[in-house]
């Protein structure tokens, strides 16, 4: 993975962001992917890339027992401990790819918009089922791939400024895309829809739900916010061990 997120200049834009001031309460996902979340009373909980910390949180506040969230970026973890400390959470900077994945540990594994900067998603997907104790539920959200099949992930625009549509191109020409995000280049990964569902169920997992993100009715009033509904950003997937 590469780390954006501990660049001071790229940090500082993404505090600004309504989900880093506002927690899930300022995600557009959210209300679909709760949903997806489950009964996590005395459960066991890992959060991949847990960014401020947001569901952790949410798990400890629903009684899971015990939340480890990793994140790369030491900014992240910062902001985590200092936004949503919680004696039952435990945050560790740490790598998807270092981590230890432990066997038969965790109930759930949840990962928010953190696999789209993984290359090799087999390889986290294998990791993740042995560290889910048998019968655990793996929640993920990952940049759509029209989103980053996309060319710079921008619309294409009239002469008059006016959105015209949303450019699509080398879809199965996988790998290393470079976008432009908060003024920054950055470096994501395209993957097709068929590597991370198929990914999924070649390493065993059952699949239970498969949701593209929609805004809720009461987000439609935010400018540009209609727009979501012109092509998918997010794709939220439930599957079980």
């Amino acid at each position: 993975m590469n780390n954006i997120y501990d660049n001071k200049d790229f940090f500082k834009e993404y505090s600004k962001m309504p989900r880093s001031r506002k927690g899930l309460g300022g995600a557009g996902e959210w209300h679909q992917l709760k949903e997806l979340f489950p009964d996590m009373k005395n459960k066991t909980i890992l959060d991949l890339g847990c960014g401020y910390g947001w569901h952790c949180k949410y798990a400890a506040e629903n009684g899971a027992k015990q939340i480890l969230g990793i994140d790369l970026s030491e900014n992240m973890i910062r902001e985590a401990k200092k936004k949503n400390n919680d004696p039952k959470i435990k945050y560790e900077v740490c790598g998807l790819d270092n981590f230890s994945y432990p066997k038969n540990t965790f109930d759930c594994v949840v990962s928010n918009l953190v696999l789209h900067y993984i290359n090799d998603l087999d390889e986290i997907y294998k990791k993740v089922y042995r560290t889910l104790k048998p019968g655990g539920t793996f929640i993920f959200n990952i940049e759509h791939p029209i989103f980053t099949g996309s060319v710079n992930q921008e619309w294409i625009y009239g002469s008059d400024g006016s959105i015209q549509y949303w450019p699509i191109d080398n879809y199965f020409y996988t790998g290393e895309r470079q976008t432009n995000f908060l003024g920054k280049e950055v470096a994501k990964q395209h993957h097709t829809l068929t590597q991370i569902l198929m990914g999924l169920i070649k390493t065993g997992f059952q699949l239970e739900a498969v949701q593209e993100a929609v805004p809720p009715p009461e987000m439609m009033d935010i400018p540009g916010m209609s727009d979501e509904l012109r092509r998918p950003m997010m794709l939220l997937v439930k599957c079980k061990k």
